[in-house]
């Protein structure tokens, strides 16, 4: 979408400079200038007396009944497939049988074997592995993966597409949404299926976390959401499954603005939360650092790690490595202990997928 001035039936009466709330018109020489801040709300189309002012729309993307399946991107680094990508195939089967359609898996890779890590998706959930081989597909950039798979959307349009809310989802997926012309709802901690309008029912936090919205795309399609690591539960794992791997190779040429010189990995002794099977977490109500010291006992003794919620780690009590929560790291424990924590929405958007809390 895009804000569009006629200048041809633009009288310069400056009634668009009023109306904007952002401040984003200028009118320079009685002609309207945009600048930064327009949301595309409207309110200047609707006062222009002229209809000099329209929103052009993008039909890339609108919704249609051609469009079909739920796609889940399986986002692999050097390490091999990353556990988020198994948890939405959980997520993503379910959302497929209740639309009554196919689940998809889209792999990345280099020009390698990567037949045991499609088989892993299959054996998760997927009834096919879309799998994308490319060297430019090695190490991750914006362009590369972004343009590979808003090709792949615009070809076979899914009518669903989820990726894990890390740092390589939230770089590219954001771009993807754009080109092909739809919404994407972030950090969604909750999915399901409205049968009757085949929509998406997107939850996640908003206004800090106070509430919890549900956010549905009824006009335009695919659907697309990202959400958090650890939100999710891995579906298990069923070697018998059978399934298709297509090897896509008509996905056109790979154009890489930026080159990676060398990729260094973070070396770090701190916490593990998000592959603990067990966390003592204490809260602002235990006063100060003190009682952290009794929390690492238990800890200890249980074979578990040490959280904290941000009041703790705001006050300087621990190290923000430890923090669970929204604005911390999710996490998905066989056994979370809480000591202290009031049980803000916050917080609880974190570790509320514990198996015994």
């Amino acid at each position: 979408m895009a804000l569009h001035f006629d200048l041809d039936l633009c009288n310069g009466c400056g009634a668009c400079e009023e109306a904007c709330p952002f401040g984003a018109i200028d009118l320079k020489d009685d002609q309207p200038i945009l600048g930064e801040g327009c949301n595309l709300c409207g309110a200047c189309v609707d006062v222009c007396p002229e209809e000099a002012v329209s929103i052009d729309e993008v039909d890339r993307a609108a919704a249609s009944e051609e469009a079909k399946g739920v796609w889940v991107f399986a986002e692999r680094r050097q390490d091999g497939l990353q556990a988020v990508g198994l948890e939405l195939l959980g997520a993503g089967r379910k959302l497929a049988d209740d639309l009554g359609v196919g689940l998809s898996a889209v792999l990345f890779g280099p020009d390698l074997d990567l037949s045991a890590d499609a088989a892993r998706l299959i054996a998760h959930g997927a009834d096919e592995v879309l799998l994308v081989a490319d060297p430019a597909l090695a190490e991750f950039s914006d362009d590369a993966y972004g343009s590979v798979l808003s090709r792949l959307i615009l070809d076979r349009q899914p009518e669903v597409v989820l990726c894990g809310a890390t740092t390589i989802g939230r770089s590219f997926f954001p771009r993807v949404a754009v080109e092909v012309g739809t919404g994407l709802t972030a950090d969604c901690t909750a999915l399901a299926i409205d049968p009757e309008r085949r929509l998406l029912l997107q939850t996640r936090p908003a206004f800090g976390g106070n509430i919890m919205a549900t956010i549905i795309c009824p006009s335009r399609r695919p659907q697309m959401a990202t959400v958090r690591p650890r939100v999710m539960k891995i579906a298990p794992s069923d070697e018998a499954r059978a399934g298709e791997v297509i090897r896509v190779e008509d996905h056109g040429p790979i154009e890489v603005r930026t080159r990676l010189v060398e990729a260094v990995r973070e070396v770090t002794d701190k916490v593990d939360l998000a592959g603990a099977e067990v966390i003592v977490t204490g809260g602002r109500g235990l006063g100060s650092a003190a009682g952290f010291g009794l929390l690492r006992e238990l800890a200890e003794l249980v074979g578990g790690v040490v959280g904290a919620t941000r009041g703790a780690v705001d006050n300087g009590w621990i190290d923000y490595a430890h923090q669970v929560g929204q604005t911390g790291k999710t996490v998905s424990p066989k056994l979370y202990i809480a000591c202290a924590v009031s049980g803000a929405v916050q917080h609880l958007v974190g570790m509320q997928s514990s198996d015994v809390i």
